[in-house]
């Protein structure tokens, strides 16, 4: 027979097993709460984004020319200017998570979910991460993509075209030739006088209301 101290120890093992139990549990139960905010998290950045890829700026020249635009719209004339190269940690202080995933990471907003994707105001979009012109309201058009789509840009020497081959498609990407930001692809479906579609992202450029 058992006398009172082995019992009084059993009960303590006992309780300490079931003690070292519920805190497994707790653990799992901590830990699978952690799996599913991370999950969450990562299903409404990949809602807002598709198939972001690095923008690399390597072989980049220490200068541009570009043309630059008077608050009232009107062409100023060409300059020379910097190439801007920032670190990733720069870019990500200085935009909002969208326009530095669409930016810098070549990733795509979802069709309808941009600022400017159904605006009709009278103004210039600029670049949103170095402030360079890119588009006129002029050249937008309905493309009925729920992407802003313009028939070309307000100067060819602000913009880089070059192929991209991601996603298994064979596009031609559009970046801002200043700073190197992604802001999207050219199509050629659009309407006259050229019949391109620049399909852009609202993320990666801000728009400028002209009086």
């Amino acid at each position: 027979m058992k006398n009172r101290e082995q019992e009084r120890t059993e009960a303590v093992e006992a309780e300490g097993t079931g003690i070292v139990q519920r805190l497994g549990r707790r653990a799992f139960i901590i830990s699978t709460a952690g799996a599913v905010s991370g999950a969450v998290l990562i299903g409404l950045r990949s809602s807002l984004l598709i198939e972001p890829q690095p923008v690399n700026a390597a072989d980049a020249p220490a200068n541009v020319t570009i043309v630059e635009f008077g608050p009232d719209g009107k062409k100023t004339g060409k300059v020379i200017v910097a190439h801007i190269v920032k670190t990733d940690a720069e870019w990500k202080a200085q935009l909002s998570p969208i326009s530095y995933e669409v930016t810098r990471r070549a990733g795509t907003e979802r069709a309808y979910t941009g600022d400017t994707w159904n605006l009709h105001d009278k103004g210039i979009y600029h670049c949103i991460c170095c402030d360079t012109a890119l588009f006129n309201s002029a050249t937008k058009f309905e493309s009925g993509t729920g992407w802003p789509s313009f028939w070309e840009p307000i100067a060819r020497e602000n913009v880089v075209e070059s192929h991209d081959p991601s996603g298994g498609m064979d596009r031609t990407a559009v970046s801002c030739r200043r700073c190197d930001a992604h802001l999207g692809h050219v199509f050629e479906d659009g309407p006259r006088p050229t019949g391109l579609r620049y399909c852009m992202n609202s993320a990666a450029m801000k728009f400028v209301k002209l009086a």
